[in-house]
């Protein structure tokens, strides 16, 4: 599950680490789990201030700065998406991305709900 709401919401989560600066953004590189959220959040104001739209090309990290653009590859089928970082989340042991539901469509795990992926950072603020 993602932030979708107008405050930073780690301290409700337990999630105590601040966000990476710009510079330790860069050429950052994780692989985990990643689920996906959509409709019950569709409209929502994300962590960043943003609406979050189900239909867009964004995604939810605990500690990557807002306007991070970020490739997630599913490591099962090895397809990618382009994202950028516009909120918080996830705020569930073990997942380290969540995306909208465009971007799990395109990675193709809207049914499972849970893929592995890699992420790497390609452009930070």
């Amino acid at each position: 599950m993602a932030c979708a709401a107008p405050l930073a919401c780690g301290h409700l989560f337990g999630m105590d680490e601040p966000p990476l600066s710009c510079s330790a953004a860069r050429g950052f590189s994780e692989i985990g789990k990643a689920s996906w959220y959509g409709p019950d959040f569709d409209g929502l104001t994300t962590a960043s201030g943003e609406t979050f739209d189900m239909t867009g090309y964004t995604a939810a990290h605990r500690r990557l700065p807002f306007g991070t653009r970020i490739l997630v590859t599913n490591l099962d089928n090895n397809r990618s998406v382009e994202l950028v970082v516009n909120d918080r989340g996830p705020f569930v042991p073990g997942r380290v991305v969540d995306v909208s539901r465009r971007a799990a469509e395109v990675l193709e795990f809207t049914t499972e709900g849970l893929a592995p992926v890699r992420i790497k950072a390609i452009k930070t603020c």
